[in-house]
This record gives C-alpha cells, sequence and structure tokens, in this order.
C-alpha cells in the first residue's frame, strides 16, 4: 500500500472550501489544522495562502496516480497555471511532498513531471509545520527528521509567521 504526504494550499476564491474539497475527495488518515501563511516563493503581490498536509495511503496509487490526482483536484478548483507568476495566486496547489512504496522505502524520482521527494519541501515552513503536528516522527526522505530541519534559523523565522486558524477536516467529517 502506498503512503503520500501531501501539500494542499489556496488563496483563490474560498480557500477553506478550495481545500476541504480537495482532502474529502483525497480521503485521508490525517489531515493538519488549517494555517494562513504569506505567499512564498518572493511572489508577494498576492492574498496569503490557507495551507494544510494530509497523509494518505492507496493499495491501487503509485507516485503516478498520487499525481494524477493532485492535477485532477487542482483542475476540478480552478486552477489556472501562469508561467509568467510560478508562484502566484491559485485555487488550488496540490504539491506530492514525499511517496513510500508498498514495502514502505521512499520514492525516488528526478523527471520534468516528478520530482520526488519534493525537492523544495525542506525549505517551506508551511509543509513542514502542519506536517510535524500530524506526524511528530515526521521524516522527509534524503533530508531528514522534520523537527530537525524547523530549527534551521530561517525555517523558524518562517514558521513563526504562521498562523494556526482550526481543524478542516476530522474522519467523521462529511
Amino acid at each position: 500500500m502506498s503512503r503520500v504526504v501531501l501539500s494542499l494550499g489556496s488563496n483563490l476564491g474560498d480557500r477553506e472550501a478550495n481545500l476541504a474539497a480537495a482532502v474529502a475527495a483525497i480521503r485521508p488518515e490525517a489531515v493538519s489544522d488549517l494555517y494562513e501563511t504569506p505567499p512564498w516563493g518572493g511572489d508577494d503581490e498576492q492574498p496569503a495562502y490557507y495551507n494544510v498536509t494530509a497523509i494518505a495511503s492507496d493499495p491501487d496509487r503509485g507516485a503516478e496516480e498520487w499525481l494524477e490526482l493532485a492535477g485532477d483536484l487542482e483542475i476540478g478548483a480552478g486552477r489556472v497555471r501562469d508561467p509568467e507568476r510560478p508562484y502566484g495566486p491559485r485555487t488550488l496547489d496540490v504539491d506530492l511532498i514525499a511517496v513510500w512504496d508498498d514495502e514502505g522505502r521512499p520514492v525516488h524520482r528526478a523527471e520534468p513531471r516528478l520530482e520526488l521527494p519534493h525537492p523544495r519541501a525542506h525549505l517551506r515552513a508551511f509543509v513542514l509545520v502542519p506536517w510535524l503536528a500530524i506526524d511528530r516522527d515526521a521524516e522527509l526522505p534524503g533530508t531528514g527528521r522534520v523537527r530537525d530541519l524547523l530549527r534551521d534559523e530561517s525555517l523558524a523565522a518562517d514558521a513563526r509567521a504562521l498562523r494556526r486558524l482550526h481543524p478542516l477536516w476530522s474522519e467523521h467529517h462529511e
């Protein structure tokens, strides 16, 4: 059974509803609380994001199938990609952070369409803080334990800028 850690974000439209619909479609085992976060990547002329991190498993999905689901969710939420603004605003962004195969081994890919583990996850407090909140033993394959990564001074400063709002989802969510 493959396992995935996903980071989901939205800063256009009904941000919370966009995330709740995507999380419901994923049917995760765990979902972080909702966090409000400043834009990342230097494109600061846009609204704040709502972000969550989710952990899911599925016996019928490998890395490629998780990527396909992520793309389908983004399209379903009306995401439009602007090549001029790679970190620009979006109705929904779903990133695969890490995937483990049926044997529990981390999946590594270095392809234009899919890079695993996510090549910038270790730089993003909006991914790591919510992930650590739902998995105290979280480890980014090839990089290290999430709690150790968050001790980095620049990440610690970014983590302080995150604002935890409230739970987005529970296992009893309808």
